[in-house]
C-alpha cells in the first residue's frame, strides 16, 4: 500500500521551469551511425540502471530505462515518419507497443504475436507514420513477458503534435507510475500475480511527487497525462483548477470539464487537458491521485507578470480519419466474457473459453470497413481495463442508441457489468484486445480480432 510517508518523505519540491515543454525528458531525433538514410531516427537502448528513486532510501533501485533515463518523451510533427531503433541490453526479450497509435499491423509491437520479440543483445527498428496527432504511451508488450519490463520502468511517451495546436504557455507531459519498493528502496520483484502488482511509491516522470509547475498569472497550460502503472487504477482530481478535457486516449473530444473535477485513470489511459490559471500571482492548484486520502502529483502555481488575455478555450478539430457515424445496424457482433479469479491460481483468468495464445482462434474475423460491436462482460470481482490495438472505438449507451462524445482505445469494464464498444474495422491485420494490467495480460487475459 502507498503511504503518505513513502510518497513524500524527504522530498524537495521539483521545479518545472517556465520555459520548455515540460518535465519529461524530451528526446530529439539523431542520425543512425553509418546509415545512408538521412531521415532522423531515435536510437534507444533498453538497459539496466541503478537510481535512488526515494531520496531517503538506503539503497538504489535497479530499474530499466531507455538510454539511462526514465519517462522519456518523444515529440514529432503530425505527418512525419517515425523511426525508432530499439537495442535490447536487458535480460529479457522485448518489443514495444505504441499504445493508441493506429499503426500498420507489422509495427504494432505485440511480441510473439505480430512480431518476434527482440532477444537480449539484438536490435529492431520500428518505422511508421502515425495517422493521428495525440498523446501515446510506449509500453513493453510481449505475450507472457510484459510485467517485469513494465515494473522496472521501461515506459515512455510519444507525442505527435498537431499542425495547428492550441495556444498555450506550456505543453507539459506527465507520466504517472508506481513502484514496489522495499523499506531500503530496493525494487521488490514478487512472483507474477494475475491480480496485478500494486506499487508502494508514486513517481511523476520518474521523479518523486509532488512536483511544482510555475506559469504566468492568467496563463494557459496543456497537460498530457498518462498512466504507466502495471496495475494501479485511480482517479485524478483537479483541486483549485479550471481544467477542460480536449482529448481522450489521443483523440479529440467535445471539450468538457471533468465531472466533480475528477477523471478515471487506468493503466494505458491518456488525457489532454487545458488549464486556465487565475490572473493573480501566488495562486495554486493541485493535480491529485485519489489513492487513500489522496496524493498530490503536481502543484501549479502562478508566478511572474500577468499575460495578455487568451481567446476562449475551443475544441480541437475532430479527426477526419475517424467516421462521423457507425452503422450499428450493419455491425458484426461478438461477446467478450471476462472470467476467473486473479487471486486464485487454479481459477485462471480467461476470455470466453480460454486464455489467449498466439495459436488461438480469433474472437471475430471481418472484412476491412466492417462496423463491429463488442459486448464486454466482466464476470470477475475486479475492474478490468481493456485495450484494443490498432483502432479507436466509441463507448455505446446502454441501449445501443448512441455513444459518448469521445473516442477511446482503453476502457474500464466494471466488475459484474457489461459495456459495449463500437468501431469500424478499417485497419487490416491481427489485433489484440487485451488487459492493460501487465500481469493479467501475461496470464492470458486477451483475445484478438482479424481484419481481412
Amino acid at each position: 500500500m502507498i503511504t503518505r510517508r513513502t510518497a513524500t518523505a524527504g522530498l524537495a519540491t521539483t521545479l518545472i521551469g517556465l520555459a520548455g515543454r515540460g518535465v519529461a525528458q524530451t528526446s530529439s531525433p539523431i542520425f543512425m551511425e553509418g546509415s545512408k538514410d538521412e531521415r532522423p531516427v531515435w536510437m534507444l537502448t533498453a538497459q539496466p540502471k541503478s537510481v535512488r528513486l526515494r531520496p531517503d532510501a538506503a539503497k538504489e533501485t535497479e530499474i530499466w530505462a531507455f538510454n539511462g533515463e526514465l519517462a522519456r518523451s518523444f515529440r514529432m510533427k503530425h505527418g512525419s515518419e517515425m523511426r525508432l531503433s530499439l537495442k535490447n541490453e536487458t535480460s529479457l526479450p522485448l518489443s514495444l507497443h505504441f499504445h493508441g497509435v493506429r499503426s500498420p499491423n507489422a509495427m504494432d509491437g505485440a511480441g510473439s504475436f505480430t512480431q518476434n520479440a527482440v532477444p537480449p543483445g539484438e536490435s529492431y527498428e520500428y518505422r511508421l507514420t502515425p495517422p493521428d496527432a495525440g498523446t501515446f504511451l510506449i509500453r513493453p508488450s510481449v505475450v507472457g513477458g510484459s510485467a517485469e519490463p513494465t515494473e522496472r520502468g521501461l515506459t515512455a511517451l510519444l507525442i505527435v503534435e498537431e499542425s495547428n495546436p492550441p495556444q498555450v504557455d506550456q505543453d507539459i507531459a506527465l507520466l504517472v507510475d508506481d513502484w514496489a519498493l522495499a523499506q531500503d528502496g530496493s525494487l521488490t520483484l514478487a512472483e507474477p500475480a494475475p491480480a496485478g502488482r500494486l506499487g508502494s511509491f508514486l513517481t511523476l516522470n520518474g521523479k518523486p511527487t509532488p512536483q511544482q509547475i510555475k506559469a504566468p498569472p492568467g496563463g494557459r497550460i496543456r497537460l498530457r497525462l498518462a498512466n504507466a502503472c502495471n496495475a494501479r487504477t485511480m482517479r485524478l482530481r483537479f483541486d483549485g483548477l479550471k481544467a477542460y478535457v480536449i482529448a481522450v486516449d489521443a483523440q479529440p473530444s467535445s471539450t468538457f470539464e471533468p465531472l466533480k473535477a475528477s477523471l478515471p485513470f487506468a493503466p494505458g489511459n491518456r488525457y489532454d487537458l487545458l488549464i486556465d490559471l487565475p490572473p493573480e500571482q501566488g495562486q495554486a492548484g493541485v493535480v491529485t491521485a485519489m489513492i487513500g486520502n489522496g496524493f498530490p502529483l503536481a502543484e501549479i502555481v502562478t508566478e511572474g507578470d500577468k499575460r495578455d488575455a487568451l481567446p476562449p478555450i475551443a475544441p480541437l478539430p475532430p479527426n477526419p480519419k475517424l467516421p462521423d457515424a457507425i452503422k450499428l445496424q450493419n455491425a458484426a457482433r461478438a461477446d467478450v466474457l471476462i472470467r476467473g479469479d486473479p487471486t486464485v491460481p487454479s481459477a485462471y483468468l480467461r476470455v470466453n473459453k480460454g486464455q489467449g495464445t498466439p495459436l488461438s482462434e480469433p474472437l471475430i474475423k471481418v472484412k476491412r470497413g466492417t462496423p463491429v460491436v463488442l459486448a464486454l462482460k466482466n464476470e470477475t470481482s475486479f475492474v478490468q481495463p481493456m485495450h484494443l490495438h490498432g483502432h479507436s472505438f466509441r463507448l455505446l449507451h446502454s441501449l445501443d442508441d448512441g455513444w459518448e462524445p469521445y473516442w477511446l482505445d482503453t476502457v474500464q469494464v466494471p466488475q459484474n457489468k457489461t459495456i459495449r464498444i463500437a468501431f469500424v474495422a478499417d485497419n487490416p491485420g491481427r489485433w489484440l484486445l487485451a488487459s492493460t494490467v501487465a500481469e493479467r495480460f501475461d496470464a492470458g487475459l486477451w483475445t484478438w480480432i482479424e481484419v481481412a
